[in-house]
This record gives C-alpha cells, sequence and structure tokens, in this order.
C-alpha cells in the first residue's frame, strides 16, 4: 500500500477496539487520539458547555485548533451525568465497549455510580483507566492539578534552567504528555491481558507518577547514587562534551558520549592532543574540566556558521545539530517523511495539518482520519446504535 493511500478502518490494529471516553483537557484525551489515530473506535462523553479545550486557543474561525489536534478522529455526545437517564445510557453503551478511560478527581465516578468497583460487577471484561493528577492512593490523591504544578512537583522543573538561574518550566506540557503515553500503554497492556484471561482491570495512572518515571538520569543519580542533582543549564549533567555550544551566527547542540567519539572530536577541531591531555582522558574527567573543554570548542566554532560546524561534525559521525525552531521541525524533511502530521477535513474549516501518533506499524498507512467532532454531533447515530442493539 502507498504510504499516501488511506487505509480502511479494518487494517488499523485497534479496529474493533471500542472506547467510551470521560477525559477533557490533555492528558487523557491525548492517550484516546493516539488510539483513535490506530482505529479504535472513541465515543467522547461531553458535559453541556464540552471539553474545556474547545474554549482555549488559538482559535480559526470560532474553533479552537488545540481541540481539533487533540481530538481527532473522534465521536461527541453530550450527557448529563447526573441524570439516571444518562446513567443508563452509559451502562448501555458500555455493553459494546472494551475500555472505559476517565480523568476526574478521585472518587467522582463512584458516586455517580461508575466506579471501577461497580461496574466490573456488571461487565467483568471491562479495562477502566483513571487518569488523575496524583493517582487513586497517596495524600495527594484529591488535590486538583495541571501540568505546570506536576512539572514543579516531580523534580522537573528543579532540574530545568540555569545554575544560577530560577528553575524553569519545560516549553511543553511534558506532564500531561507523560501521562497520556502511560495511560495508552497501560490500556494496551490491560487489553493483552484480557485477551489472555478474560478479565478486565482497573488501570491507575497518575501524571505525577509518569513525569518522574521520566527522568531515569536524575532518578539514578537520586535513589542510588545519594546525589542531589542541580540544574546544569544546556550542558549534560555527567558527560562532555555535551550540550549546546556557539558558532559564529547561533548555538548548535553536540553529544560526545565516549572515547571513540572524543577522539574522532578532537581530530575535526584540530585538536587531536588533546585525547592525552590528563583533564579530558575519561567522561568524567571531561565533565569535571568542562570550563577548559568549552574553550577549546569556541575557538574552532567560534569562527564558523553553524551550518559548517555541524556539516563537519556529523561527516565524522558526531551527533549534532543546529537548533531548529519548532516551526522548522515540523516542516523539515524529516518530519515531512515520517508523516508525524497528515491532514483532515472539518466541515468549517476546510483541510487542516494535524498530529498524528508516531510509531510506524507495517502494513499499516497513515492518516486517512477523521476531524475533531463538534459538540454533540454523534449523539444520534450513537443512541440509535445503542437503541437497535438494545433490541435486538
Amino acid at each position: 500500500m502507498s504510504p499516501h493511500q488511506h487505509p480502511t478502518q479494518a487494517s488499523r490494529p485497534l479496529s474493533g477496539v471500542r472506547m467510551l471516553d470521560f477525559t477533557r483537557v490533555l492528558a487523557g484525551p491525548y492517550c484516546t487520539a493516539m488510539m483513535a489515530d490506530l482505529g479504535a473506535d472513541v465515543i467522547k462523553v461531553e458535559a453541556a458547555q464540552g471539553d474545556d479545550y474547545r474554549h482555549i486557543g488559538p482559535f480559526k474561525d470560532g474553533e479552537s485548533l488545540l481541540f481539533q489536534a487533540i481530538n481527532r478522529g473522534k465521536r461527541s455526545i453530550t450527557l448529563d451525568l447526573k441524570s439516571p437517564d444518562a446513567i443508563a445510557v452509559v451502562k448501555g453503551l458500555l455493553a459494546d465497549c472494551d475500555v472505559l478511560i476517565e480523568n476526574f478527581r478521585p472518587g467522582v465516578m463512584d458516586k455517580l455510580g461508575l466506579g471501577y468497583d461497580a461496574l466490573q460487577q456488571m461487565f467483568p471484561r471491562l479495562v477502566y483507566v483513571s487518569v488523575s493528577g496524583f493517582g487513586q492512593t497517596g495524600p495527594n490523591t484529591k488535590n486538583p492539578a495541571y501540568d505546570i504544578i506536576i512539572q514543579a512537583m516531580s523534580g522537573l522543573m528543579d532540574a530545568t534552567g540555569e545554575p544560577e538561574a530560577p528553575p524553569t518550566m519545560v516549553g511543553e506540557a511534558l506532564g500531561d504528555v507523560a501521562g497520556g503515553l502511560f495511560a495508552a500503554w497501560g490500556t494496551m497492556v490491560a487489553l493483552f491481558d484480557r485477551h489472555r484471561t478474560g478479565q478486565g482491570r482497573h488501570v491507575d495512572v497518575a501524571l505525577f507518577d509518569g513525569l518522574v518515571s521520566m527522568m531515569p538520569i536524575l532518578a539514578c543519580r537520586t535513589l542510588m547514587g545519594g546525589d542531589a542533582p542541580i540544574r546544569t543549564g544546556n550542558r549534560h549533567p555527567l558527560s562532555a562534551p555535551f550540550g549546546t555550544y556557539p558558532a559564529a551566527d547561533g548555538h548548535f547542540a553536540l553529544a560526545v558520549l565516549n572515547d571513540r567519539l572524543f577522539t574522532r572530536f578532537c581530530e575535526v577541531i584540530g585538536q587531536p592532543e588533546l585525547v592525552q591531555d590528563e583533564r579530558f582522558t575519561s567522561d568524567p574527567l571531561r565533565r569535571k574540566n568542562e570550563p577548559a573543554l568549552a574553550d577549546y570548542i569556541d575557538q574552532w566554532a567560534g569562527k564558523r556558521p553553524v551550518d559548517d560546524v555541524v556539516e563537519r561534525l556529523t561527516a565524522a559521525g558526531i551527533p549534532t545539530s543546529g537548533i531548529q525552531s519548532v516551526t522548522q521541525a515540523w516542516a523539515s524533511p524529516q518530519a515531512t517523511e515520517r508523516g508525524l502530521a497528515s491532514t483532515v477535513t472539518h466541515p468549517d474549516l476546510g483541510i487542516l495539518n494535524v498530529p498524528e501518533q508516531p510509531v510506524h506499524f507495517s502494513g499499516v498507512a497513515r492518516g486517512g482520519r477523521k476531524a475533531a467532532p463538534a459538540l454533540n454531533a454523534d449523539a444520534e447515530d450513537i443512541l440509535n446504535s445503542l437503541n437497535k442493539e438494545q433490541g435486538a
């Protein structure tokens, strides 16, 4: 199949999987968007006012582009979960669903009669996924959390920025994204386990847990090394030369992690004798003496434009890059060839470029998805399908 052909739903790995999605904002919708990309039928349950992200910019013709990006490929129905009739609809839909995913504060679904313990008795094969800031247990379980709070509490913010400057948040909502990734991973593990056992289970995902777990270098130093990591700015905390350095017209990133690469690097910059310099004979010593090493790099790179620096180092097999903007990254030939974005057709906005989950599966073409749904756009079809199933 050509990479430009649109695959049928049946050809996708998650075709036939149905998810009832009670999530909103970013972490949960990020999870279900990736699964919709791969063919899952995601029924997004919204309150009358819709997901918060419908009201967060940037906007085009009154539509949130952020909502469009994160809710691609789903169907929408509005339900008032305080209504017994709505709860009956939910339970009717669950009879034909594989996964329920929610990101209310712990305890909310229980109060609605839709908690795991209650539904597990009715639907023993159901995979029930809960996404929250701090999980279903622990002293912070009831606390509200947005990405900046998770970054602040996880240690990521304290580890980011220049040594003498205040802590800095990362320029993307990585706490939410980490939670969404682990929610998708946990969902698939539970579905795989159900295939073997016939039983669903509860998957408890905390944004705090996810982001803490995505910092293995810091974890190693803290848990096993007894270290208290400090901010190192654009330099690697353990290796050198490994960071960003100035050239004549900008900066470049450099990653020299072993002696073999260091030998090549010294040859490229015209300083082969540095390999024998007692300050630089091992990676720990190079990191300890990084300021002195940086002087040699500045003397060489400071006379050359970034493109020339990157070309010379790349030719020698040394990992390096200029500093691309987000716009440049999305427009790059690499992103285009890998199909990181593809088009959807929106009834009002026309053709939109939206992100797509990044993993390639053999025999599965990319693209061919639907745009994010208008609020309650699919209620009639969903309810008609439910009525037919109940009347059968």
